[in-house]
């Protein structure tokens, strides 16, 4: 998915169980999460059935 200009959360599914998580700036895995969609905002991110990373 294309990234928008300032919409910088990551979006990544769980190799192992399917599980969508959004990663935030400064979070602990976000530099080295590859993004398979791109939200400007965490509610935008969670009414997409993502849930934040606990890192």
């Amino acid at each position: 998915m294309n990234r928008l200009v300032g919409c910088n959360i990551k979006g990544n599914i769980n190799f192992f169980n399917g599980e969508k998580i959004y990663h935030i700036p400064g979070g602990v895995y976000y530099n080295r999460t590859v993004a398979v969609e791109w939200f400007c905002t965490e509610d935008e991110a969670n009414g997409s059935g993502y849930r934040k990373s606990l890192r």
